[in-house]
This record gives structure tokens, sequence and C-alpha cells, in this order.
């Protein structure tokens, strides 16, 4: 069985935007700055423009949701971008996840409660860029060594059918990505959250 490696397939998409001279531009998801920051400068060094990161309904409670927000913000307007990063934060429709996970509260974290999240928030993104007429989509999600990333990417490439947005593969935590951003956490004095950001998420990580 071959092994996928996504952050190479991405690398190769990047080398041949580079090669035609073209500068996309991309909608990206992302739940918290510190993996945020690594995915930001990891583009810094490509000719991709025009970001939207955008927050999702997952997060509680509110108040965490309204804090990583700001982090988020905070980040973007500290860093030296290349191209300029708009900034988005999605409606915060905590029904919507809890109609979602239904059934699944109680599934172990990083199982099938997590990919129907992950499917949420892909498909969200890929309607966002179809909306705004952006080449690409994709999430920071995989920069975590708890995040499956061929799921994700298994996700992502299905919403590109779906949509007609093109889904750029990764797995941000190669290459010392996820290193990275812990560097980059503590050089800009980062909130570095100890759940993932739902709930139940939570719920596990005081267990």
């Amino acid at each position: 069985m071959n092994v996928i490696n996504y952050q190479k397939e991405l690398d190769k998409t990047i080398v041949s935007l580079q090669k035609e001279g073209r500068v996309p531009n991309f909608c990206c998801t992302a739940a918290v700055a510190p993996c945020s920051s690594y995915v930001l400068e990891y583009f810094v060094k490509s000719i991709l423009k025009s970001r939207y990161f955008i927050i999702n309904p997952n997060i509680y409670p509110e108040s965490e949701y309204t804090k990583r927000i700001l982090e988020q913000q905070e980040l973007i307007s500290r860093m030296n971008l290349k191209h300029p990063v708009s900034f988005l934060a999605g409606n915060y429709e905590k029904d919507r996840f809890y109609r979602m996970a239904e059934g699944l509260e109680d599934v172990k974290e990083g199982g099938a409660r997590c990919f129907k999240c992950y499917a949420l928030r892909l498909r969200e993104t890929a309607q966002m860029a179809k909306k705004a007429g952006y080449d690409y989509f994709t999430t920071t999600l995989s920069i975590s060594p708890m995040k499956n990333a061929a799921k994700l990417n298994e996700i992502g490439l299905a919403a590109q059918k779906e949509f007609g947005v093109k889904y750029l593969q990764s797995d941000f935590k190669k290459k010392n990505g996820y290193k990275r951003s812990i560097e980059l956490s503590k050089e800009y004095g980062l909130y570095r959250q100890d759940y993932c950001g739902c709930e139940f998420s939570q719920r596990s990580s005081t267990q």
C-alpha cells in the first residue's frame, strides 16, 4: 500500500505555480493562531495570496471562540507577510455543531465525530472559496499530531469534487511544521489551548 506524502504534493503544486508565474489566492480554515503561525510562514515563502482564515462554530465555550478570534487577528497583524491576509470569523452557530455530533458525544477523540467535524469545516471553506472566486481552499488542521491528515485530505478532495474548487493537499506537521509552530508561538507570545476546541475534546483533556 502506497502512503501518500501530502506535504510533498503541496510542495509540488507550489513549485508548479511558481514556474507558471501564477499568483493564485486561497481560502483556509483554522482553529487556533499557533497552527496558523507556521502555515502563514509557509505560504509567505510561496506566491499564494489573499487568504481567508475562518474560525468555526465547534469551539466551546463562546468566550474561547472569541479569544481564538482575537489571537488570530493579532497574529496576522504582527507577522511580516508578503501578501495581505483577509480574516473572516465564521458565525458562532453552536447548535449546528451539536446537531452534527448527535449520537457521537462519547466517541473517542480522533474518531467519527472528529471526521464529521472535519467535513463540516472543509465543506464550509470550499463554499466560501467558491463564493469569493478563490482558486484553492485548504486547512491548517493537518499541522496537529492529533489530527488524521489522510482523512482530512480525503474529505478535502471530496469537497473539491462537490464544489468545483481545487483543494490544496497538505500535512503541515511534516518538515518540522509542528515544531516550528511551537517556536513561533513562543516568539509571538501566542495562547496555546490545551484541547482541540469542542466541549467533548475539552472533556477528554481533563479525564
